[in-house]
């Protein structure tokens, strides 16, 4: 019966059941990121005396210090006696299994991204939760693809699907999750992966909203731009964002070198001594430091105060995270770009007061500009602007700031997309052309050919009629049970009509023959094209284990087949 379930799913070619398994996969991403908050929230509010969750001013000096050293040396001996492999985690962690493991995301990883971000977060270190949450959301896809033996361009649907979902469990924004996961996780946009990415996206913010209710992760800001002649001011902003987010992009690049021939402890304990004494100056660095984006606490804050935030924040995050605390980019970004949007607020409020919005405003837009900047997701930011606003009007503004931004990283400093720089610093790559875009998508069960029979290297007459007979279009000729070679039958059929002889060696007829390797059931037409690359081979003989020590053979897959996929036809 599994065997059956399994085949269904491999075999079947109906988007259907990818929808369904979307639904599933949000729903799986969703309950895991809700237990993911639940876990931070509640060992915090039994740890603060105050009871407020990242409430760190109420501790004593000593918990302040003591709580983020204790904890970065305990992740740094756990996380130390693992692989680099073994310890890989968050999204840059996704992008390289996307990469060279088709999305094939190890349980074990999930695991340890779990407990060893909630430890950073519930002691207070200067890092997001929603890369850990995607890598939870996009293990959730994966897992459950693997334990369904899906095809590998399905699992990388699922993978993108939870993704999706764990940003909308994240911060109650689903349109944002879906634009997240096709700009950042997938790189690309396709029709195809939209529907399943939605409906996960949506089934994670349904369980989000029954647990959390309809109340967004940052808090709610004024978002009404008073004016038009503000415009220049919002250009400035943007402008403003995108040299802080070159900074941190360097000081990011900066830490994930520093001390890098150390052990992994060290680097960690280091992390913690640096956001204790941060703590010591100014506890609200700790954390999320999600409290800020709350129009009272940014209304009673001055400007000085604000920018020792934004200068504590800046290095506390591009530190924790460098130098190995388990933990989120994009979270700490939106703060200091609400920092820095927020004095860009007080200062235009004291000199233009008739003419300037509201501190929150400012503050929102900033959020998202250096969002977009900073992991050149400019699509996404907008969404979560508009989302986290529910307010249309904010969108041209918005996209002026997060398009200036973009601009001055992409374009002035020439700054790589944060991610893949991360990933470029461990030696690898995401190849992401238009070509492997088209045949990551395809399955080898979509495009193999299955009218073959199997035959030996020497056969019949008798034996070759009765082959023919069910009218094949390909025979794989075996040896010693391995198959090697691939012929058309047609060629099989004029030597029985031409040549009189009782058996037929297969390897001396007249044929147009083709070398033959083994590629898997669950591969795409990308991994199908690299094996043949590699082997230097024309085709493939597709298969799959359905049992211990039993093999079956499914079909036949051809370099010409492969290339009928991406071949613009000439008029």
């Amino acid at each position: 019966m599994i065997e059956r379930i399994r085949q269904y799913f491999i075999l079947d070619d109906s988007q259907l059941k990818l929808y369904l398994l979307a639904v599933v996969t949000g729903l799986l991403a969703g309950g895991v990121i809700v237990l993911f908050r639940l876990t931070i929230t509640t060992t915090q509010l039994h740890l603060i005396p105050s009871g407020e969750i990242e409430g760190f001013s109420s501790l004593p000096w000593t918990w302040i210090l003591g709580l983020p050293v204790l904890s970065g040396l305990l992740i740094g001996l756990i996380f130390g006696r693992l692989s680099s492999e073994e310890r890989s985690i968050g999204v840059v962690h996704i992008i390289e299994r996307l990469s060279y493991h088709e999305g094939r995301l190890p349980w074990r990883n999930a695991v340890l991204q779990f407990f060893g971000s909630a430890l950073a977060l519930i002691s207070g270190h200067s890092v997001g939760r929603e890369g850990p949450s995607v890598h939870l959301g996009a293990a959730s896809g994966s897992i459950l693809g693997a334990n369904l033996d899906l095809p590998n361009n399905s699992v990388r649907v699922l993978v993108a699907a939870g993704s999706a979902a764990a940003i909308a469990a994240s911060f109650n924004t689903p349109i944002a999750g879906v634009i997240f996961a096709m700009e950042v996780i997938m790189m690309e946009y396709h029709i195809a992966t939209f529907i399943p990415i939605i409906l996960a996206s949506v089934s994670g913010t349904v369980i989000n909203r029954l647990v959390f209710g309809e109340e967004h992760f940052f808090g709610q800001l004024a978002a009404e731009m008073h004016s038009l002649w503000e415009i220049p001011y919002i250009i400035f902003l943007g402008i403003l964002l995108g040299f802080i987010a070159t900074f941190f992009i360097h000081c990011l690049k900066y830490f994930s070198n520093f001390l890098a021939e150390h052990s992994l402890w060290k680097r960690t304990t280091l992390a913690g001594v640096l956001v204790g004494l941060g703590g010591l100056i100014m506890p609200d660095v700790m954390g999320m430091s999600s409290h800020i984006t709350n129009s009272s606490i940014i209304a009673e804050m001055t400007v000085a105060s604000l920018l020792l935030l934004l200068f504590l924040k800046l290095i506390l995050s591009s530190a924790c995270i460098g130098l190995g605390i388990p933990g989120g980019l994009i979270g700490p970004t939106m703060i200091i770009g609400a920092i820095a949007g927020a004095i860009l607020g007080i200062i235009g409020n004291y000199f233009f007061p008739d003419l300037s919005s509201s501190t929150g405003f400012y503050a929102m837009i900033g959020m998202c500009a250096m969002m977009g900047a900073t992991i050149k997701a400019p699509l996404a930011a907008l969404m979560a602007l508009l989302e986290l606003t529910a307010n249309p009007h904010i969108i041209m503004p918005g996209m002026l700031a997060i398009v200036f931004s973009s601009i001055i990283v992409s374009d002035l400093f020439k700054q790589d997309f944060i991610f893949l720089s991360l990933l470029r610093a461990r030696g690898l790559d995401y190849r992401n052309d238009p070509i492997s875009q088209t045949l990551r998508r395809i399955s080898v069960s979509k495009a193999m050919q299955r009218n073959f029979v199997i035959l030996p290297e020497e056969i019949s007459r008798e034996g070759a009629k009765h082959a023919l007979s069910s009218s094949p279009l390909w025979i794989i000729v075996q040896q010693d049970t391995t198959p090697t070679s691939l012929l058309p039958a047609s060629d099989l059929a004029r030597a029985v009509a031409e040549q009189n002889i009782d058996v037929i060696n297969l390897f001396k007829i007249p044929a147009s023959r083709q070398n033959l390797v083994k590629a898997s059931l669950h591969d795409s037409l990308q991994e199908a094209q690299d094996i043949l690359n590699k082997n230097n081979a024309e085709a493939l003989y597709i298969s799959r284990v359905t049992a211990p020590m039993i093999e079956r053979t499914y079909g036949i897959l051809t370099r010409q087949a492969i290339e009928s996929y991406y071949q613009v036809p000439k008029n």
